[in-house]
């Protein structure tokens, strides 16, 4: 069902957008708090990862996975999608 979010009630995507919206910002606070224990480097670099992928994924319960890789690919998003994907890729 999650590959079309048309399949899902409103109510349903909206609250999995909240969940996954939450929990991105969630690991992304904890990576950064994080990065100053010894080896936080890793522990930042893995949570903040996982942060950015879950706000990431919460959107695609709103629009649907595929119409949010349109619009992300579209020509006036194509470089800042690159850079992003890129930077993640990179801080791993």
């Amino acid at each position: 069902k999650v590959l079309d979010a048309s399949t899902l009630s409103f109510g349903t995507r909206v609250r999995w957008f909240a969940i996954c919206f939450v929990a991105g910002i969630v690991c992304s606070i904890l990576g950064t708090a994080l990065l100053w224990l010894p080896k936080g480097i890793k522990l930042f670099a893995l949570f903040y990862t996982l942060g950015n992928i879950a706000a990431l994924a919460s959107t695609c319960f709103l629009m649907g996975p595929l119409k949010q890789l349109k619009a992300m690919f579209e020509p006036k998003r194509l470089l800042a999608t690159v850079m992003m994907l890129v930077s993640i890729l990179l801080l791993l």
